[in-house]
């Protein structure tokens, strides 16, 4: 295993993580309610009385967050190596995965790992291992 020392950036990480845990931690606190995101924006595929606007500013956040941060400084380059047919399958087979597992990789990774969820530490390995699965089949048997 190799690593990138040049782009290996441990205190951003570290920084990130704690804003990512912070903000889960305040919403669940101040709102009862878990940060995932798929079933915040599940919820407004169905949506309640009453409860459009929280989960309408929540996504909204997340997109504009980055689209702030643009305006500060220049964002880091993308580089997808994938064809367009490639990353629609794997959106779909996420989008499944998301619906089989009762929630993503923020409601069950961030939220219910922090809670000790037993539901969320099995679902948190099973997309961990499928996703240690998918990249060394992707590399060693399909290059």
């Amino acid at each position: 295993m190799n690593i990138d020392w040049i782009h290996f950036t441990p205190g951003s990480s570290l920084a990130g993580g704690l804003i990512i845990g912070a903000a889960a931690a305040g919403f669940v606190l101040l709102n009862g309610r878990i940060a995932g995101i798929s079933g915040i924006l599940g919820g407004l595929l169905r949506p309640a009385r009453g409860d459009i606007g929280w989960r309408l500013a929540f996504l909204l956040g997340l997109v504009g967050a980055p689209l702030a941060y643009a305006l500060a400084a220049a964002p880091p380059a993308a580089i997808v190596e994938a064809d367009g047919l490639t990353l629609v399958a794997a959106g779909l087979l996420v989008g499944v995965g998301t619906r089989y597992g009762a929630g993503c990789t923020s409601g069950h990774g961030v939220c219910g790992i922090s809670r000790l969820s037993p539901r969320s530490l099995v679902a948190t390995a099973a997309f961990m291992l499928a996703g240690f699965a998918t990249v060394f089949l992707a590399r060693h048997l399909f290059t």
